[in-house]
């Protein structure tokens, strides 16, 4: 099976969902099937590459920020990806197309099907669902939602990264709606070889911007600086200077460390090396940092939103709280810190749990539908 990807996010370049694409990718060219990725460019990636099988093809969006799409870059993907896209189908002969992101692929996809007969599949994240990410994509969505009914009423099948993402879809489209999660590569780490790091590692991964919260992170850490412990903060973005001068206020600055914007292996390789998951964001689909942690074995302390209560096993791995009550994260953390064997068990809880998320197995259920549809 021929497989057309559509995503503006592919890696380096992106936050979760784009890893979600590239490891969806090359399940499937693992399982014998061909595929081709129309994403954008960024600085100096090559216009064309071979990823692990993957033909990747990057086209200029103008994008100009790896951690952040704005306007600009969604309608160049939008525009120069249907120009470029109609000339690969006429070539290449795709037989399902693969839309990651309904917003900005899902209109490519609606154009390709009409034209050329060839079904596409939708992958519904978060914020290209309306009211998903308020603060970042209400003002997008007030002019183009007009639009987008059609997108989804035509797409062949629609699959959500979590029933929090699908119940949001059904609120606004009549549309049937399955779930499949974010997967990820469980590796080959053992229960019996978890250790509390001395002291323990806390850690952090995403977008530095208000849909994830840094600046309440570090707000919640200075609560429990009398204790023990280190923090490694993975990302960029524009909130990045403000979190820096929180930091330092706080008096945290030899305590924490900014990495800055690092590749997905670098941030599997710090995951291995923490103990904690701490996020207290404001919204979430299926946050591929949350899946990524479980199969490090991690705990869980992040907020009682969305696809997060689908990774936590409340009190087992980790635990879920209200992002505006500091108080719980104070009790919460202070818990766990000064009591290693607890922290211990939920890791241990954690890798148990990641079983669910075997990327070997959402490939499967992904290809099962493509192969429902696909046009022969």
């Amino acid at each position: 099976m021929r497989i057309l990807v559509l995503t503006h996010e592919y890696p380096p370049i992106g936050g979760g969902g784009g890893k979600v694409a590239q490891d969806l990718s090359r399940g499937f060219v693992k399982a014998g099937n061909e595929v081709l990725v129309l994403t954008a460019q960024y600085a100096g990636l090559a216009s064309l590459e071979d990823d692990a099988g993957v033909r990747v093809q990057r086209i200029n969006s103008w994008r100009s920020k790896p951690f952040q799409a704005g306007i600009k870059a969604l309608g160049g993907y939008l525009l120069l990806g249907t120009v470029v896209s109609m000339r690969l189908i006429r070539s290449w002969k795709p037989d399902v197309i693969h839309v990651n992101f309904a917003v900005p692929a899902g209109p490519i996809g609606w154009i390709l099907s009409r034209l050329y007969g060839i079904p596409y599949v939708i992958t519904a994240h978060l914020g290209d669902v309306p009211g998903g990410v308020p603060e970042k994509t209400d003002r997008w969505f007030r002019w183009i939602f007009p639009f987008t009914p059609l997108i989804w009423k035509k797409a062949a099948a629609v699959i959500a990264v979590s029933e929090y993402t699908r119940q949001l879809v059904l609120k606004h489209y009549p549309v049937t709606v399955n779930v499949i999660p974010n997967g990820v590569n469980l590796g080959k780490m053992q229960a019996e070889n978890l250790r509390i790091g001395d002291p323990p590692r806390i850690v952090f991964a995403g977008r530095f911007m208000e849909q994830k919260n840094p600046l309440g992170l570090i707000a919640i850490l200075a609560t429990i600086k009398h204790l023990p412990w280190r923090f490694v903060m993975i990302g960029d973005g524009p909130l990045k200077p403000a979190v820096e001068a929180a930091i330092q206020e706080a008096g945290l600055a030899e305590r924490c460390q900014l990495t800055g914007w690092v590749s997905p292996e670098e941030v599997r390789q710090y995951f291995l090396e923490s103990d904690l998951l701490l996020m207290p964001s404001l919204s979430e689909g299926l946050p591929v940092v949350g899946v990524q942690a479980l199969s490090a074995g991690l705990a869980l302390v992040v907020s009682r939103i969305g696809g997060f209560l689908d990774l936590v096993d409340e009190g087992q791995n980790g635990y879920l709280l209200p992002a505006n009550r500091m108080e719980s994260w104070t009790e919460v953390l202070s818990e766990l810190l000064a009591h290693p064997e607890e922290l211990l068990a939920m890791r241990r809880s954690s890798l148990a749990m990641a079983q669910r998320f075997d990327l070997d197995t959402i490939v499967t259920q992904y290809l099962a539908v493509f192969e429902k549809f696909a046009r022969r």
